[in-house]
């Protein structure tokens, strides 16, 4: 193989091929509807969510949500307790979907923008199918490529499970691939899974570390923004 021939292998599995959306808190404002649904059940089982618990969820995957939330009020986790909290949870989740979730600032335009670029595009959440599917008719199916949800996958977030499954969905290594994350949960899982990281944080602070890009929102967000960061984050 000549140089120039392996220059340019090179050069094409380092250039951007995809960009995996996270959902809660980075394209939608959802994170303040868990929020208010692990508060709601925390009430009802007899306690109250602490601010320690608020931080500890953002981003999780709901298994590790209802652990943490059932550790943090002294109760026993027997599976038909918490299977019956994780039903309540998602019911009442789906009852503020319902009433109306907004965008995130320059989400919907940012969506939009890698779709008219041909880059490859995939939801990478923690929230599960059932709840996607309704948020699926307010994001556009049509932006997306596919999608993986935390029910999909052998271990949420922070593992890296969910973005190697979204890569691979796309045909992609996960170097290809920019991942736009708000949370430590989510840049965590990204990271592991070798992709480089768009932080737009929204809740909470996102360590700063390598691999990952800090910018304060998506409103102006270009193609060629998301490729510069790509190659920075890469190096």
């Amino acid at each position: 193989m000549s140089d120039t021939v392996s220059s340019q292998t090179v050069i094409a599995e380092s250039a951007l091929g995809g960009v995996l959306w996270d959902m809660d808190g980075t394209l939608l404002e959802s994170e303040k509807l868990w929020e208010i649904a692990l508060s709601d059940l925390s009430v009802r089982l007899g306690g109250q969510m602490t601010e320690a618990t608020r931080v500890a969820v953002i981003g999780a995957s709901a298994p590790f949500a209802l652990a943490t939330v059932f550790d943090a009020l002294g109760l026993d986790q027997h599976p038909e307790a918490v299977a019956e909290a994780k039903d309540w949870m998602y019911a009442r989740v789906g009852e503020l979907f319902e009433d109306g979730v907004r965008w995130r600032p320059g989400a919907q335009e940012a969506l939009a923008t890698v779709r008219e670029a041909g880059l490859r595009s995939a939801l990478v959440t923690n929230t599960e199918r059932s709840l996607v599917d309704r948020a699926m008719v307010m994001l556009g199916p049509e932006f997306f490529d596919q999608s993986v949800c935390g029910d999909e996958v052998a271990f949420g977030k922070p593992a890296a499970d969910p973005y190697l499954r979204g890569a691979h969905l796309l045909g992609l290594e996960p170097s290809q691939c920019l991942a736009v994350e708000d949370s430590p949960t989510g840049t965590e899982s990204a990271r592991a899974a070798g992709c480089a990281v768009l932080v737009v944080p929204c809740e909470v602070d996102v360590p700063a570390g390598p691999g990952r890009i800090f910018r304060k929102s998506l409103v102006g967000l270009s193609v060629h923004d998301l490729r510069d960061v790509h190659a920075s984050a890469a190096r």
